[in-house]
């Protein structure tokens, strides 16, 4: 009998970062050899992402900054633009030519950047570049999704899992 793909067992963190997901982008140059985030969003998001995950992991006991590889699901709630819905008595109805999926900026994988680092600034691992893997479900949806797809908010922000494979693996 097969056994149960590793992604579908119990994460050893779970939490919900609450907020505008901000994507980590280009760098502006602005003089003396400074570069700053073209993106005004990523700071207060990778706070949100840092102090979300300082709070769920002092609900582990004994939890230490992961070391070995890592596997995340990162599930973006973003807000639906007014654009997507219809007016007047319609104002609640999704108009039909609405998208289903987010597919204009931020970027995926520049939001991905960002809850990255802010997971190594939180202490749920000690370096981003131990994430070797993503599980499903990944990638950005909107508010309007929450209660059809799995942990889609019902507001912006995102839903993080975390696997510490090296654990996992060595027990299957």
């Amino acid at each position: 009998m097969p056994s149960r793909p590793l992604y579908e067992t119990e994460p050893d963190l779970t939490f919900v970062a609450r907020g505008l997901p901000g994507p980590q982008g280009s760098k502006s140059h602005v003089g003396g050899g400074r570069m700053v985030e073209s993106s005004a969003k990523v700071r207060p998001w990778r706070d949100i992402v840092a102090w979300s995950a300082v709070a769920a992991r002092s609900k582990v006991r004994g939890w230490q900054p992961l070391t070995g590889p890592v596997a995340l699901s990162l599930v973006f709630t973003m807000p639906r633009p007014r654009s997507h819905f219809g007016t007047g008595r319609n104002a609640r109805t999704l108009r039909p030519s609405a998208p289903a999926r987010p597919h204009v900026p931020p970027d995926l994988d520049k939001l991905v950047r960002a809850t990255k680092d802010a997971l190594k600034v939180g202490g749920v691992y000690r370096d981003d570049g131990q994430v070797v893997d993503y599980w499903p479900p990944f990638g950005e949806w909107y508010e309007t999704d929450h209660g059809g797809v799995p942990h889609v908010l019902d507001g912006p922000g995102c839903t993080i899992r975390v696997w510490a494979l090296g654990r996992q693996e060595a027990a299957g």
